[in-house]
Parts: structure tokens; sequence; C-alpha cells
């Protein structure tokens, strides 16, 4: 008895959770703002944002050229969206929500995204402005020769003559 009533319990939760869809994009981003679009221009519409979503199974391919099953389904759902009418930001704006910036292959320019993209030009124009000091270094005559020691010094001398006899 007691593995009917689990097994029943196990079945309904499976069933629940089954049922159970995903967050409508009107409460993230709002009621679509667009026309909805069908045929071509649902298709072309559809593979252009696939194009700006990255694929977080495989990470380096977007969306549209990924074979994974996840993207398969962002793809789908993507095409749902500008079917019903969600302009380009909205979709846009609905996936970062769901997934964070990392779902952007072109991310917004702010927070830290703006030192990834600052920080390389930044190390570049120090390096240059560095190698450009110690050339400048390099190139510049020295200042004055050393004073000759006027003080007798024995060792000098006696390497002198040896220099003079050879």
């Amino acid at each position: 008895m007691r593995f009917v009533a689990r097994c029943s319990l196990f079945v309904a939760v499976l069933l629940l959770a089954v049922a159970q869809k995903a967050p409508e994009a009107e409460q993230f981003v709002g009621a679509p703002q667009g026309r909805p679009l069908t045929g071509p221009a649902l298709d072309a519409k559809a593979a252009e944002l696939s194009a700006q979503l990255r694929c977080p199974v495989c990470q380096g391919l977007a969306i549209g050229d990924s074979p994974s099953e996840m993207a398969i389904n962002m793809r789908r759902q993507v095409r749902e969206l500008a079917g019903r009418g969600f302009t380009d930001d909205q979709i846009l704006r609905y996936f970062e929500q769901s997934y964070g910036q990392f779902v952007l292959l072109k991310p917004k320019f702010q927070g830290v995204n703006s030192l990834v993209w600052l920080l390389p030009i930044a190390v570049l124009l120090f390096g240059g402005l560095l190698v450009f000091v110690k050339a400048n270094k390099l190139a510049a005559p020295p200042h004055a020769a050393p004073p000759e020691p006027t003080a007798h010094d024995p060792y000098r001398d006696r390497v002198r003559e040896l220099v003079k006899k050879s």
C-alpha cells in the first residue's frame, strides 16, 4: 500500500512539473509593441535575432548555429515571440533577463563590460608610452664623461706602460 501511494505521489508531481509552462514574456518585458509577423518576414526576423543570442550550452556559438537541444528551444521561442509581435529589443531583453548578459553575443557597454573593452586599450597605450620613453633614453647622448681622477694611481700607470710597449 505504501509503495502504491509513493508511486502515485511521484506521478502526480511529475505530471505537475510537465504541465508547468515557462513564464510569459509579458511578465518581463510588457505587452508586444510591434506587429505580429508571419511567413518569410518571420523567418528572417527569427534568423536575425538567433544570430545575436549565445547558446548557453555551446557558449561559443549563436543559437542560430548551435545544434544543441537548448538552442533549438531558444530558436523556437524567438520565433514564437516575433510571431506574437514582440520587438527585437523586447525579445533580447527577455532573454537577457532570463539568462543574464552572457546570452548576448554583443554585450552592452556598461558596468564591468566597459572594463573588458577599455582595459586592453589602456594596457596597449601604457605599453606604447613605456616603449617610447625607453627608446628616447637609449637614443639620448650621455650627459657628460666622468672626470678623470687626479690622484696618482700606480696600477693605472703600470697598465699604461704595458700598453705603450705593445
